[in-house]
């Protein structure tokens, strides 16, 4: 019995120390990359953040759920329902928002006031949350399965986070978020990763059923980021000259996330 005790106590810590380690190093990873290399460029690296968004849910997060056990027409409504969740939820934040205009003195995207552009940054902090939580019922049941492979699935995730977490500090970034806030609330966020592996731990068999669904909730967030606010602001660019990097950003953000998450799996 103390020897089970012992197993079951040393199985727990190593789920808590590989969900916060994944969140820490794939936040710090991303961070690293989008403020010294990206901060500058916000404006023109929107498109790659759609690309990694819309990747992320379609060709990723979405196939996942769709070829577990779960019911097909469940996973629609859910998705419809989360896009449309996700639509009260900027309808909020314009409302809350609403008297503040152009030229309120903070540093953005010409043409886009900080405030109404704040809509995006709490949005993607919603759907990431949700896939952070996700991974971390896939960490506790990967390590509940065969310790190494919690290691491996631990691994697998930072690789596939980092592309996504590069996403999410753009989105923020041209939101209006400063770098040290943009951090705070991505590690916040991430952190949930920890949430989702005490609930995989205590729960395994319901807490795996509901991935499928978190996994849904996720995507439909960055569906509706992708193409509701950050598309139609790449859209304001016209010319040949301006549509082809977005093209070449969009295409980049895809390979890089079709790249990482084929090799995670």
């Amino acid at each position: 019995m103390q020897t089970l005790r012992l197993k079951i106590n040393s199985t727990l810590i190593s789920i808590l120390l590989a969900t916060t380690i994944a969140g820490v190093v794939s936040i710090v990873a991303a961070a690293i990359f989008s403020f010294s290399l990206l901060s500058k460029l916000v404006d023109k690296m929107v498109s790659f953040s759609v690309g990694i968004l819309l990747s992320t849910s379609l060709l990723h997060a979405l196939p996942e759920a769709f070829e577990s056990q779960a019911d097909a027409h469940t996973l629609f409504a859910t998705l419809f329902g989360g896009l449309l969740g996700f639509f009260l939820l900027e309808k909020f934040a314009i409302l809350r928002h609403s008297h503040h205009h152009e030229g309120d003195g903070h540093a953005h995207a010409h043409g886009h006031d900080v405030q109404e552009a704040g809509k995006s940054g709490l949005m993607i902090l919603v759907g990431d949350g949700l896939h952070n939580f996700s991974d971390g019922i896939l960490i506790a049941a990967a390590f509940l399965a065969d310790p190494k492979l919690g290691i491996v699935t631990g691994l697998a995730i930072i690789a596939h986070e980092i592309p996504q977490e590069i996403g999410d500090f753009i989105v923020l970034l041209n939101a209006g978020f400063s770098r040290a806030r943009a951090f705070a609330y991505n590690l916040i966020s991430s952190l949930m990763a920890v949430l989702g592996g005490l609930l995989g731990y205590f729960t395994l068999e319901s807490a795996t059923d509901a991935i499928p669904f978190v996994l849904v909730l996720a995507s439909s967030g960055f569906i509706y980021i992708a193409v509701s606010d950050l598309m139609p602001q790449m859209q304001r660019r016209a010319t040949w000259r301006e549509t082809m990097p977005q093209i070449a950003l969009i295409a980049l953000g895809v390979v890089t996330v079709l790249y990482l998450t084929r090799n995670a799996h």
